[in-house]
């Protein structure tokens, strides 16, 4: 939930009620004591000069603490994915199959998390080791002890200007707490009422001051359960189409299948019982509907470990040393799909029958009664993320000026355990190989009967064995920083802000080096990617007071990346105006110029293979007539191979960004804000999806457009097999996908936030906020010379077109009870057909002070137990990724505070 505030002293009473208070005694007592003291200065995000108030030229929305805990949220990724502001549809733990499972991002205005800037306490983090989407790099936010949070700082907008490159669509900054007292022990056990994805998380918390030293620490241990697909009744199987084949042989020369006998009847207990037998338009073979649901998490099953801890030494009135280290260890598992072998799979998936003299394919899925159970063929990520900063702050002798001087250095390695079918299983359903004939094609003389024959776990174990990848990211930096009043104005003092950083990035993936040799049933390599950068900044920032109640802005920044053989420099300004006509009136505006680094994935990226766990064939569909959500060639899993490069010849792409607001606070009890924004960037630097190429592609052959750029280019990124071959004619055979400076896109809309306070005698304190974000206008080109796309109506953008957040809490004595509520505008249905209506979600907490040590709370989200429903691109009937199948959850949460 957002909250705006200012650190005046008219309103300084009602943030203490809003960001603390659980009691109204207690609440109107901060009030009383803050209304009486001087506001202090704070450095907030967007800037690096302190100032008294939250309110500036920029929009900067707070998330405290206390938020985190009264909305419902589970950590601080959940806090900030349901930011109004955090438009972008994004792909993570809880997606399904992606690049990242371990992983939780956010996309600020929809412009993608690689242009969103994070940073813990001001500073950088190492990225997340692995490309999200397999192309760009961000950080990860699911590591951060939300114990420990102070308060999150979200600028949303243009911040080159201040922080460098990455902050084209806004910044997040990450406040830890710097000081505690005494021990803190937090409890928190929850469930599903559907079932599964139940969790469990102890926080220790605490800090101790020693005379001149301060110093706090954290502990936070979470465990999650998975949520399998089979746990909710709506998706337990795939119904209205042909069921997935999990044994079958065809004649690849007729193109007909051949009757499998009695086979089916055999295996009938397998996958719970589903296999029959089922009779296509091609002929027999073994299915069943339970196939994907079976092999299928919809959340990840999550054990982690995250310590942080700090400490501040006073070492004179004038300097204080600090020190802040985090460590997070995380085990992440999912299940995508299960095991399953096509006939020479790595050559043209059809052998020649020396029994029956005919050139045949053979498939076979294997089911968890074969291999042990489900879990057998999960996928593991163990993941470390470290974070280490040191230095001296404090005044400047013989001036009024402040500095700090800092070294970061951040370090995230992951390893990821795949299971992979081993280069021995062609022979082991099909016997040795006999040679090839005069075409190449692999001679065996099979046995039907080894097809047909259940596997046992020892059996599959032979066949089976775990890809192991070792991916690392880090970054260090040294940096320092001044602020201080440089000379006066008639209207006051000038502030100024100086900044120098210094620092170096890397990265690297190594995958399994058996890929290479010859151990599992690939021929596709798979190399080394690795990659550095270095890059020094120097950036100046000035408030000047140019009239009584008219202040300015300026900001400028020097980047200066080396990398690759090649050196680019970037200079960023922003420049803006804070107009207050009356005290309870701020009318502001800015403009700001933004510039953003190519990806190091994207720059590095060695020649990249694999396949995606499904795909649709749009054209296939469309020329077959068929609709997405029943055509025979949609979500085919494995799906489509695809081959990835980097390109070390990307530009840099470049932003711009502008913005009008009005923020009206007649009394402390209320206030209102109104902002609009826009951001605009060229020469963007995208990969596009292999679902967006494969929609682009089919729309372009169906419309016979073969020449326009896009359409172009488009259709030579889907190779497919001539429509004369043997055996899978004009089926995708590959996508190419490669990183590319895009033409334009542009973004632009409003943002409108809210508070009311209702104190009363008897009846305690009423507190109402709302937040709403509303994308006006995205437009994107991605060739010079194609026609501008209206990104809100196409229909195969994910991104949601507005978001609405309002809370009511009310205060009395000890009890603290708050009803949330989020509703999410519309966004195209699965199959890309229509926009789904706008819905709503309510969660509701309740907080209980049994005294100054113990406190209780409840929480309960999606109240209404509500799960929106989606057939259009089939199974699992419902928007991966905008929507979730987990329906109402609840929690009970237990602090115990020891100490004074």
């Amino acid at each position: 939930m957002k909250t705006k505030f200012e650190l005046k002293p008219l309103a300084a009473g009602a943030i203490a009620l809003l960001c603390g208070a659980a009691g109204s005694t207690l609440a109107q007592a901060q009030e009383a004591a803050a209304v009486t003291a001087a506001p202090p200065a704070v450095v907030v995000t967007g800037s690096r000069i302190p100032r008294a108030s939250l309110e500036g030229v920029s929009a900067v929305t707070v998330l405290t603490g206390e938020d985190i805990t009264k909305q419902g949220y589970k950590n601080v990724f959940d806090a900030l994915s349901n930011l109004t502001q955090n438009s972008g549809f994004t792909q993570g733990g809880d997606y399904g199959n992606t690049f990242t499972p371990s992983a939780n991002t956010i996309s600020l205005r929809g412009l993608g998390p690689n242009h969103t800037l994070v940073l813990l306490n001001g500073r950088r983090m190492a990225d997340f080791p692995i490309a999200y989407e397999g192309t760009v790099n961000f950080t990860n936010l699911a590591n951060i002890p939300s114990s420990v949070v102070d308060r999150i700082e979200i600028l949303s907008g243009g911040a080159s200007a201040v922080y460098g490159s990455d902050a084209i669509a806004g910044v997040v900054n990450i406040i830890l707490k710097k000081q505690a007292e005494g021990l803190d022990v937090n409890l928190k056990v929850g469930g599903t009422s559907r079932g599964g994805g139940g969790d469990q998380r102890l926080q220790l918390t605490g800090g101790k001051s020693f005379d001149k030293l301060n110093t706090l620490f954290s502990a936070e241990f979470l465990e999650r359960d998975p949520l399998w697909s089979r746990e909710r009744e709506f998706m337990s199987a795939k119904v209205g189409v042909a069921p997935t084949s999990l044994l079958g042989r065809k004649n690849v020369s007729t193109g007909q299948l051949i009757d499998p006998g009695d086979a089916c009847s055999n295996l009938s207990d397998l996958f719970g019982g589903s296999t029959v037998k089922y009779a296509g338009k091609s002929g027999s073979y073994c299915g069943s509907g339970k196939v994907a649901p079976t092999y299928w998490t919809t959340q990840t099953k999550n054990s982690s470990q995250n310590l942080f801890g700090s400490a501040n030494y006073e070492l004179s009135p004038t300097t204080t040393l600090f020190a802040e280290a985090l460590l997070g260890l995380n085990r992440s598992t999912n299940n995508t799909r299960g095991p399953s072998w096509t006939s020479a799979s790595t050559a043209d998936s059809y052998f020649w029958n020396q029994n029956s003299k005919t050139y045949e394919a053979w498939n076979r899925y294997i089911s968890p009664e074969e291999i042990g159970g489900v879990d057998r063929y999960n996928r593991s990520w163990d993941d470390q993320a470290s974070s280490l900063s040191f230095g001296a702050k404090g005044q400047i002798p013989g001036t009024s000026w402040q500095y700090e001087a800092a070294y970061t250095a951040s370090l995230y390695k992951s390893e990821s355990h795949t299971p992979r079918a081993r280069s021995n299983i062609d022979s082991f359903f099909l016997g040795p190989k006999l040679g090839v004939d005069a075409d190449g094609v692999a001679i065996y003389a099979p046995d039907p009967a080894r097809l047909t024959r259940r596997l046992t776990p020892a059996e599959f174990d032979s066949i089976t064995d775990n890809a192991n990848s070792r991916d690392k990211s880090w970054t260090n930096s040294v940096s320092l920083s001044t602020n201080g009043e440089a000379f006066n104005l008639p209207a006051g003092p000038v502030k100024l802000a100086t900044v120098a950083e210094l620092g170096k990035q890397g990265f690297s993936n190594e995958p399994d080096a058996r890929i290479n040799q010859g151990y599992f049933n690939t021929v596709t390599p798979s190399d080394v990617t690795a990659g550095t950068r270095k890059r020094f900044a120097l950036g100046v920032e000035a408030n000047v007071p140019l009239l009584n109640k008219l202040d300015g802005t300026l900001a400028a920044r020097y980047d200066r990346y080396s990398f690759a053989g090649r050196s680019d420099g970037r200079l960023a300004y922003n420049a803006g105006l804070e107009w207050r006509p009356v005290t309870q009136l701020l009318l502001r505006g800015n403009h700001s110029t933004s510039f953003r680094a190519p990806d190091m994935n994207y720059i590095f990226k060695a020649r990249g293979t694999g396949y995606y766990a499904s795909s649709t064939d749009y054209y296939r569909c469309a020329k077959a007539g068929q609709p997405v959500e029943t055509c025979e060639f949609a979500n085919v899993s494995p799906g489509a191979d695809y081959v990835q490069s980097g390109s070390k010849n990307l530009r840099p792409e470049k932003g711009r960004s502008s913005g009008l607001g009005a923020v009206w606070s007649p009394s402390t009890n209320f206030d209102v804000t109104l902002d609009y924004w826009n951001i605009k960037i060229d020469d963007l630097v995208t990969n596009l999806s292999a679902d967006k190429l494969l929609r682009d592609e089919s729309d372009c052959r169906m419309a016979n457009d073969l020449t326009s750029p896009t359409c172009a280019d488009t259709i030579a990124r889907i190779v497919r097999n001539p429509l004369t071959a043997l055996n899978k004619p004009g089926e995708i055979k590959q996508i190419l996908v490669s990183p590319i400076n895009a033409a334009s896109t542009s973004v632009s809309g409003i943002d409108i936030s809210g508070k009311y306070v209702l104190r009363t005698q008897g009846y305690g304190v009423w507190i109402t906020k709302a937040a709403y974000s509303k994308t006006l206008n995205k437009k994107s080109r991605q060739f010079s010379g194609d026609e501008v796309i209206d990104d809100l109506e196409d229909l195969s953008n994910a991104d949601w077109r507005d978001k609405l957040n309002a809370s009511l809490t009310w205060n009395q004595g000890d009890w603290s009870n708050t009803l949330f509520l989020q509703r999410y505008g519309r966004v195209p249905n699965a199959g890309g057909t229509a926009f789904l209506a706008p819905s709503t979600l309510v969660n509701a907490s309740v907080v209980y002070r049994l005294n100054q040590r113990v406190t209780v709370s409840v929480a309960v989200n999606n109240l209404f137990n509500r799960v929106k429903p989606d057939t259009s691109g089939g199974w699992p009937y419902y928007t991966v990724g905008n929507y979730s199948p987990t329906g109402r959850q609840g929690w009970v949460e237990l602090n115990y505070h020891f100490g004074s």
